[in-house]
């Protein structure tokens, strides 16, 4: 269910973050091919990423939260797509110049400002999924829109960038990456937050999909393109949902963080209400319970002392109650102290943390409880939280606790969080600040002449909404346009019709509609190119091949390469005749052709007729030719009893 939210009363904007995966042979610094992946490694290197002061003197938070993590990062390598370079111990070839080239078509398409000068800048990229710690990021294009919804969205620039690794697996202080996908090349395009609704975000995502796809130059299929969509509402802040895979699930992401907000803002005022409004007013005490649940039955007692761990209490004054306090739909704000513990602290054994009244249940429980309140001093007023694991740890989560009140009382902090298939999220890490990019040294400038422009605009392929708006004059459906441009059938379409002069909306459904069916029906439609096509069309318009047999012809050339057209149409028994041939054909039939049952109405004794006299003539006629003879002339029935 989702909660009633009016979007318009709580100020909700949000704007995209849209990665592209190109699709271009090497990867974008070094000579590895780009899109082959593994599953298996032939080396693995350990790394740990630690802080270090910027030239102003001081450290940037991310890198902060990044090392209290203490995370072991190991990286899974593969001879065959992974180098020296990505493991940082070479400097960057020179830029993949077929990747700014993609880039530059996509800007091309959008309205965009081209840059007269590419210049790489390293762009902090701290969750370990770089080996470097950064990623080599340059703006593209400036100052582009799409058309939206009868209006113009902004586009604020587009970057080309390298990918970073594959998550494997995150247990504890150990998280493991492959690097095949690591270097890949990929676009980010930014949108201004001019979104005002979960829907808007949706349709968004989908049109900024249609423009890549577009350029038939980007890699499809699962984690070719991702989203990261940017949430705020008024009075709140900036929150970035990460790795939104499928426009559709924004609609529930993007809800449910303004729902978010707008709770936490209540929160906020509440903490205001008692007196808690800045750092100094929140104040926290921890103390080590673990002797208090000896002998008890408690999981986490027992799981703490197999792991040599610790039970750690953490009192929290003034904020009874509000870890019951309702954040995500089903959610309170309990989640919200377990999302930066077991991110930041590494205590992913649930219970990640509980306060008073959810302490795991075990015999004797509520005494323990009284003993734990007891002795870390709580009043009628503090709330206690309970964790466990290792003592460092503990300590870690404890102040982390502390932590996220303070945000709290500052209202929505700024964060990065992770989307769930539920259309919930999660914290994955503190949102970078903005001077966490400078430039690359180890890279020259590209310089982009108006040439080079020039020759990239006269072969660029039509816009989606060009496309879209012609296909409309011809009176093909909006679901089958969205498809042909989506899968990349929207340029054979125009090849066909243009070699062929066979009528628009016949060429979509049948290279659309028509090859999604076979695909179904496990045929390698992909084997079908324009040449294919356009070889089935020639006999469609020269009257050797009736509209139903298309399908049945290019499933039997993709079933055997090489077959030509005409060939697979004589193997199916198709053989056109003149009219007066199939006619004389068909009157000739006898009556018991024709039977139907007593009762049934004209319409049905039509439809049975036309069925019946269709197979009768096969592949010698035109399916509408010989329902409109039907029509017609009527052919005997004989009336069963």
């Amino acid at each position: 269910m989702i909660e009633p939210l009016d979007y318009g009363a709580v100020g909700l904007i949000s704007g995209l973050e849209v990665h592209q995966q190109l699709l271009t042979r090497r990867k974008l610094f070094c000579r590895c091919p780009a899109g082959l992946y593994t599953r298996t490694h032939d080396g693995e290197v350990l790394r740990h990423m630690r802080p270090t002061l910027s030239e102003l003197g001081v450290y940037d938070g991310t890198a902060l939260m990044e090392f209290k993590t203490k995370k072991e990062i190991v990286y899974l390598l593969n001879h065959d797509n992974v180098c020296t370079y990505e493991m940082d111990d070479t400097p960057p070839f020179l830029v993949d110049q077929e990747a700014i080239d993609v880039s530059i078509e996509l800007c091309l398409l959008m309205h965009m400002d081209v840059i007269d000068e590419v210049h790489f800048a390293r762009k902090q990229y701290l969750d370990g999924s770089i080996p470097t710690g950064f990623q080599r990021t340059a703006i593209v294009g400036v100052n582009g829109w799409l058309p939206f919804r009868g209006r113009r969205l902004t586009v604020t620039h587009v970057s080309v960038e390298e990918d970073s690794s594959r998550e494997v697996m995150s247990k504890g202080h150990r998280i493991v990456f492959r690097t095949d996908r690591l270097g890949m090349p990929l676009t980010e395009t930014v949108t201004g937050a001019e979104l005002k609704s979960p829907e808007e975000v949706r349709d968004a995502i989908l049109l900024a999909g249609l423009v890549s796809r577009s350029t038939r130059r980007v890699r499809t299929g699962i984690g070719a393109g991702r989203e990261d969509v940017n949430v705020s509402v008024r009075g709140g802040d900036r929150v970035e949902i990460k790795g939104v895979s499928k426009a559709v699930y924004a609609v529930k992401l993007v809800h449910n963080e303004a729902v978010r907000q707008v709770n936490l803002l209540k929160i906020a005022a509440d903490l205001r209400g008692r007196g808690i409004v800045a750092d100094a007013d929140v104040k926290m005490h921890e103390a080590d319970v673990t002797d208090l649940f000896a002998g008890t039955e408690a999981g986490i007692a027992r799981r703490a002392a197999a792991s040599g761990g610790r039970v750690w209490a953490v009192r929290v004054e003034g904020v009874a109650g509000l870890s019951k306090h309702p954040t995500q739909p089903g959610l309170d704000f309990l989640h919200e102290l377990e999302g930066r513990i077991r991110i930041i602290a590494c205590l992913d054994e649930p219970p990640v943390v509980s306060d008073a009244d959810r302490f795991p249940e075990f015999p004797g429980r509520d005494a323990v409880r009284q003993k734990v309140g007891a002795r870390t001093g709580a009043g009628a007023n503090d709330e206690v939280f309970l964790v466990w694991g290792p003592e460092a740890d503990c300590r870690t989560a404890a102040e982390e606790i502390r932590l996220r009140f303070v945000d709290a009382a500052l209202g929505v902090p700024k964060e990065t969080r992770k989307s769930l298939v539920s259309g919930l999220t999660t914290f994955e890490r503190i949102l970078p600040g903005a001077d966490r990019m400078y430039p690359d040294t180890d890279s020259p400038p590209t310089r982009v002449t108006a040439d080079r422009v020039g020759q990239l605009r006269a072969g660029l392929a039509p816009a989606p909404w060009e496309r879209a708006e012609r296909y409309g004059v011809w009176g093909v459906p909006a679901e089958t346009t969205d498809f042909l441009i989506r899968r990349g059938g929207a340029a054979i379409v125009d090849e066909v019709v243009k070699k062929t002069g066979a009528a628009g909306r016949t060429v979509a459904v049948e290279v659309g509609q028509g090859a999604r069916a076979l695909r179904r029906a496990g045929v390698p439609v992909e084997r079908l190119g324009a040449a294919e096509w356009t070889a089935i069309f020639d006999l469609y318009t020269d009257a050797r091949l009736p509209r139903e047999w298309i399908r049945p012809v290019a499933a039997a050339v993709a079933r055997n390469p090489g077959l030509k057209p005409a060939t697979a149409a004589s193997a199916l028994g198709v053989d056109l005749k003149p009219a007066a041939a199939w006619q004389e054909a068909l009157g000739a039939q006898p009556d018991g052709k024709y039977e139907v049952r007593a009762g049934d109405g004209p319409e049905r004794r039509q439809r049975f007729m036309i069925g019946r006299a269709r197979k009768v003539v096969g592949g010698t006629a035109p399916a509408r030719e010989v329902a409109e003879h039907v029509r017609r002339s009527g052919s005997p029935v004989k009336v069963r009893p």
